[in-house]
């Protein structure tokens, strides 16, 4: 018996953990949960005290206790709404991208707008000197006051006035407090009550709050204690009046800057930011948690980066969420259905929080390189911001104003030390990279700078301070791409196209050949199921108007027709290369050359229309870049032309074309150039 108690005694577990659940009694007292999280935390409290804590539950529902503790179920960031500064960032940080900069600043000054109107507050009361008091300190803190007599007064106010906050007696004739705040709750739910009575007892305060009253004050109400509680309850409506519109997702190919532009909106706002990588994402346990049942169930990556961020408002940025896979463990992309709508992320459930918490606070961002992957419900609850690529112009100018000093500064060089010529750049940027964004530029730059770095510690003695297009091939290597044009087609049959990737825009060469054979029609290149129904529908327009082209009806007759796409290995789809196929079937039927400076791209129907195309900056773009002259759009992309900077407009002659006869015009030789 000694022995036993002995053992007893040296074990320290048993003597600290009471201690232990006081502490966390402790700190369940003095941290703010809502009612539904404060019973659950006390339900498992009170399950640990008949735990032995020797075994593996009891750690278990502790770890579990101080998670729900440390997260921030009140905590709210302050959102800094000068809407000067937010641009003052965006433009700092970014140059272009004005149509996504203006999204958010029109999001700010939405909510600037919910934030700082004046609220309505009614006061009720009976007493002429009370009701005279009351409304006269409340005018004083600069809210609309009106007055009314007695409940049923205040009820017809209700009709054609909205009131935030109701300050009421509970003892009048008519109506009562109790009486004016059930009806009030079947008109107005969001309005906020304070109940003042000179009869204060427990019950009838336990009551009033209990059918919804948000504050109980004894009268002779204390007029300071008044102003503290108006002020305490409107200022937590302000909070969650921030507009609670659609998920913006950021759409652009990859090393556009679209988490760079995430975090510059968290910093515009004065948010704390989080970027989630969703890529390759396919247990659904990692955004909603594991269920408490074993020792090693944790909670999902969603409400772990909000207990790190401290605050329930931050700006969570959802990266690659086109990247989301599923298999066995479940579709997280059904999780996100849950988590971007903001008539549920209200209640969201945690498998391993297991009581719903509020993600409504949170501003969602999420982007994609490509929105066509996405299911049709998640990108329902989405608005998409497109990126598009960045100019020539816009390229170089980032490059001089942010890469270059970043990259100087991170391999221990300044300014002084080495420079870049706008040639350079642009020898970079045409031969060495091939992207719609900065990303392998930065690591050109970067190359250089080591290569700089090596040179000036071996003590060479011609270290370049200025790198000019001359030193790039030494430094650099031979370029990697070439983006020459045929001067003069002399074989018919070839034309040149715009297509756009998800890297950007590109030219594409379309080649065609007629043999003898057996009436069929052979596609090569990787071809995607949409590009071969545009290639049919083609040769079905220029078989159906062959007479109108000077064309024999019968040249199908005995014959084969082969359409080709050169770089097989790079798969292509899409309806925007109809009227080039059709132009190429054209100068090859004509025997004219196709006009070497000429690109084109548009949707060609059966009967010869032209319809609109997506992409046309990037199209115009990479027509630049290719030393392209003249760009061909169907007419019906008009208004996209008119969007377009005047940058790009410079960039190539944009011409519209009504239909396929004018394109023909335009993009072939009169004749066969010998």
């Amino acid at each position: 018996m000694g022995l036993f108690k002995k053992n007893i005694e040296e074990e320290p577990a048993t003597e600290k953990e009471p201690g232990y659940l006081q502490d966390l009694y402790k700190e369940l007292d003095q941290t703010f949960l809502p009612d539904h999280a404060q019973k659950a935390v006390r339900r498992e409290l009170e399950r640990l005290e008949k735990t032995d804590p020797s075994i593996a539950e009891f750690s278990v529902g502790a770890n579990y206790i101080k998670f729900v503790l440390s997260l921030p179920w009140g905590k709210m960031s302050e959102d800094n709404l000068d809407l000067e500064r937010a641009e003052r960032i965006l433009n700092a940080e970014h140059l272009g991208l004005s149509q996504v900069k203006e999204r958010i600043l029109d999001h700010l000054a939405t909510s600037i707008m919910c934030q700082s109107r004046t609220y309505q507050i009614l006061v009720v009361d009976d007493e002429p000197i009370a009701l005279e008091n009351l409304a006269h300190t409340l005018k004083k803190e600069s809210y609309n006051v009106f007055t009314a007599s007695n409940g049923q007064e205040a009820l017809d106010l209700f009709e054609s006035t909205p009131f935030d906050l109701v300050v009421t007696d509970l003892k009048m004739q008519k109506m009562n407090g109790i009486q004016l705040l059930e009806n009030v709750r079947n008109i107005s739910p969001e309005t906020k009550f304070i109940i003042t009575t000179g009869y204060a007892t427990v019950e009838s305060a336990v009551d009033a709050l209990k059918k919804g009253a948000a504050h109980y004050l004894p009268k002779p109400v204390k007029l300071e204690t008044l102003r503290q509680t108006a002020r305490e309850l409107l200022d937590q409506k302000r909070r969650y009046q921030v507009p609670r519109g659609s998920v913006l997702c950021f759409s652009g190919p990859p090393g556009i800057g679209k988490t760079s532009v995430g975090r510059s909106i968290a910093n515009a706002f004065g948010r704390s930011f989080i970027c989630l990588s969703m890529a390759a994402l396919r247990d659904e346990a990692e955004l909603r948690g594991h269920r408490r049942t074993y020792v090693g169930a944790l909670p999902g990556r969603i409400l772990s980066e909000i207990q790190k961020a401290g605050v329930k408002n931050p700006v969570l940025m959802l990266d690659e969420i086109d990247k989301i896979g599923q298999d066995f463990r479940g579709d997280p992309a059904s999780v996100l259905l849950e988590v971007l709508d903001p008539k549920q992320n209200s209640r969201f459930l945690d498998y391993y929080l297991d009581i719903p918490f509020d993600l409504s606070q949170l501003m969602f961002i999420t982007t994609a390189n490509s929105v066509e992957k996405l299911p049709s419900p998640l990108l329902d609850r989405m608005e998409i911001i497109p990126f598009s690529s960045y100019t020539m112009g816009e390229k170089r100018q980032i490059a001089q104003n942010y890469l270059i000093p970043r990259q100087l500064e991170a391999h221990g060089l300044n300014k002084n030390d080495l420079m870049f010529s706008e040639q350079a750049l642009d020898s970079m940027i045409m031969g060495y990279t091939r992207e719609a964004g900065l990303r392998n530029l930065e690591r050109e730059v970067a190359q250089i700078c080591r290569k700089i770095d090596r040179l000036i510690f071996q003590k060479k003695e011609t270290v370049p301070k200025k790198i000019e297009k001359n030193d790039i091939d030494q430094l650099l290597g031979p370029p990697r791409f070439t983006f020459e044009t045929r001067t003069v087609n002399v074989r018919p049959g070839v034309a040149t196209g715009l297509v756009w990737t998800e890297f950007g825009g590109q030219i594409i060469f379309i080649e065609t050949a007629i043999m003898k054979g057996n009436q069929n029609l052979i596609m090569t290149g990787s071809l995607g199921e949409i590009l071969k129904e545009s290639a049919q529908t083609a040769l079905s327009f220029v078989r159906s108007s062959a007479e109108q082209f000077g064309i024999n009806p019968d040249f199908f007759n005995g014959h084969d027709i082969h359409i080709h796409i050169p770089a097989g290995s790079i798969p292509k789809d899409g309806p925007s290369a109809g009227i080039t196929i059709a132009v190429a079937l054209l100068s090859l039927l004509t025997k004219r050359p196709a006009k070497s400076e000429v690109a084109m791209s548009g949707e060609l129907t059966l009967s010869g229309e032209l319809l609109p195309v997506s992409g046309l900056r990037e199209k115009v773009l990479a027509a630049q870049q290719a030393g392209l002259k003249t760009v061909i759009f169907p007419l019906k992309n008009e208004r996209d032309i008119k969007a377009l900077s005047s940058e790009v407009r410079d960039a190539a002659t944009i011409i519209s074309a009504e239909s396929i006869a004018a394109v023909v015009e335009l993009a072939l030789e009169k004749s066969l150039k010998t």
